[in-house]
């Protein structure tokens, strides 16, 4: 009997200390958020993703202003305001690879996405997704999950730990579905 329970209790801290966001921002950083990026029409410079979103449960986003996808800005807003005081973050990343879809400035970008559809989300200036692209973190996601971004509106789920979970297509509405229900796990 002592046995069965010091094992409990050696499961139990384990997974404390695994699933315990602060305990998961002292972690190494992971390849898959070790990278710089510069905030959506901001003047103060990049910002480091270990640094700012170590710890949480991170969407990654490609995303574009003049795509059949677009209106999934307002599911993602919603997803992240639901749960971002339970530590989910949604990381918006424009870009212009699949039909010119993304063609403004960032600050066209940032102005559209926050009066057309209210988002609050952190975005990131223009980023190049699709296969071949010389963008460290796309790359770095595309080799966890085994593939690059084939459209707009592309997600990727990364858990508390900075380890890719899972790589959802642009037709996989952020709220109501799987990729929500994931979310809430995670959490």
């Amino acid at each position: 009997m002592k046995i069965k329970i010091r094992y409990f209790l050696i499961l139990f801290v384990s997974a404390l200390l695994v699933t315990n966001p602060a305990r998961a921002a002292e972690l190494p950083c992971s390849d898959l958020l070790n990278f710089d990026r510069k905030p959506l029409a901001d003047d103060e410079g990049v910002i480091n993703l270990c640094d700012q979103y170590q710890g949480k449960v991170i969407l990654v986003v490609n995303t574009a202003s003049k795509c059949g996808y677009t209106y999934q800005y307002e599911g993602l807003e919603e997803l992240y305001s639901r749960y971002k005081g339970q530590g989910l973050v949604v990381l918006g990343f424009p870009s212009n690879d699949f039909a010119n879809q993304e063609p403004g400035d960032s600050k066209q970008i940032k102005t559209f996405c926050r009066l057309t559809y209210g988002v609050k989300f952190p975005m990131f200036e223009k980023t190049h997704v699709a296969y071949g692209t010389n963008d460290p973190l796309y790359r770095a996601l595309a080799k966890h999950s085994g593939e690059y971004p084939r459209w707009n509106f592309h997600k990727y789920l990364i858990n508390r730990q900075g380890q890719l979970v899972e790589s959802y297509a642009s037709r996989v509405e952020p709220l109501g579905g799987k990729l929500e229900g994931a979310v809430k796990e995670l959490l």
